[in-house]
Order: C-alpha cells, then sequence, then structure tokens
C-alpha cells in the first residue's frame, strides 16, 4: 500500500491547485472569448466540477466570478477592436474573424431580433451555441458605443457563467469522482454546442 500513500503525497493540495487553476481559467476564458474556437463553457463546467469536489471555502464562487469576469472583459476587448476596424478604412483581421463566424443568415435574424427587443437579445446570444458573434456583429453594423455593449453584456457574461457552472454542478453531484464529473460535464456541453448545427441540417433537409 505504500504506492497508495505515495500517490496521495503527490496529489498537491487544494490551495496549490486554486492558486494555480483560478488564473488558469482566467486566461483560458479570456482567449476563448477573442478566439472563438477554445470550449469556454467546458471549461467552466469542468472547473464547476472540480470546485464541488472540493472543500475549500468560496471555491464555486471563485469559478463564478474568475468565468463571468473574463467572459465580459474578452468580450469587451473584442467588440473595442471590431469597432476599430469598422472605423479603418482596411477593416481588421478581427473584424473580419467575426464576420467570418456571424453567416448572413444569422446575421440578418441578430440583426431583426436586435431592432426588436435591444438589449435581451444580447442577453440571450451568450447561451445560445454560435449565437454571440452574430449579435456582436449586429451591435457593431448598429454602431452601438462601447458602454451601451458592455451594459448589456455584463448580465450576459454572468447568466452564461451560471449556466455552465450548474451544468458542472450536475455533474459533479452524479458521480463520486471528480474525473468522471469532468467528463460528463463537457460531453454534456459540447452535446448543447453541436445543437444548433445539427438543427440547420434537420431544416436544410
Amino acid at each position: 500500500m505504500s504506492w497508495l500513500a505515495a500517490a496521495a503525497e503527490s496529489v498537491p493540495p487544494e490551495s496549490t491547485q486554486q492558486a494555480i487553476g483560478y488564473p488558469t481559467l482566467f486566461v483560458l476564458v479570456l482567449l476563448g472569448a477573442l478566439v472563438p474556437v477554445v470550449p469556454t463553457g467546458a471549461l467552466v463546467s469542468s472547473a464547476a466540477v472540480v470546485a464541488f469536489h472540493q472543500t475549500a471555502p468560496f471555491s464555486m464562487a471563485l469559478v463564478f466570478v474568475t468565468a463571468s469576469l473574463a467572459a465580459f472583459l474578452g468580450d469587451i476587448t473584442l467588440y473595442w477592436l471590431g469597432r476599430r476596424g469598422m472605423g479603418s478604412r482596411n477593416g481588421s483581421r478581427w473584424l473580419a474573424a467575426i464576420r467570418a463566424r456571424a453567416p448572413e443568415d444569422r446575421l440578418e435574424r441578430a440583426q431583426s431580433k436586435l431592432r426588436e427587443h435591444g438589449v435581451l437579445v444580447l442577453v440571450l446570444s451568450r447561451l445560445v451555441p454560435a449565437g454571440r458573434l452574430p449579435v456582436m456583429l449586429a451591435c457593431l453594423l448598429a454602431e452601438w458605443p462601447l458602454r451601451r455593449f458592455a451594459r448589456g453584456n455584463a448580465p450576459a457574461c454572468l447568466a452564461w457563467a451560471v449556466t455552465y457552472q450548474l451544468i458542472g454542478v450536475l455533474g459533479g453531484s452524479l458521480f463520486s469522482e471528480a474525473w468522471e464529473g469532468v467528463v460528463a460535464a463537457v460531453g454534456l456541453t459540447l452535446a448543447i454546442s453541436a445543437v444548433p448545427g445539427f438543427w440547420r441540417r434537420v431544416r436544410g433537409r
């Protein structure tokens, strides 16, 4: 049984995990907001699973604050870069990246909904897989100032962090081992993100 004791001793304490984990979560979510290829929802759900199995106080609250703040700062930075691109004669690679991920049909729907419902559409856009960038581009084309976008984006990021954290809590509560909950949470978030693409293919047929 000596190898079990050695393995237990090799696991870093929760304080060390937190010191490494929260800054890493912040950087990855921030990066995912700027470069939308990082599965930020899965990251938040996984962090919530780990926090659910920890005994340290305020672990869940720290995941929520870290994820929502990083998402907000990433969105604001990307919107600011997009506005600079809109004002530039040659555009910018950031604006081009937003346009590339906002197909014309989704952009038209986002513009229509934005005209009808305003900030509410911005809040909901972060909860819909692949909905954030079309609505962000619609806000850019409507020439929303950065302050107005930030006021709508703040509750959007809070709602997004809560949603994916609840998915992680669900995964963590179903399994006794944290890694099992992480697998379940990641699988669920990836399945959710695949739903819009599947639905579009079904409608196309």
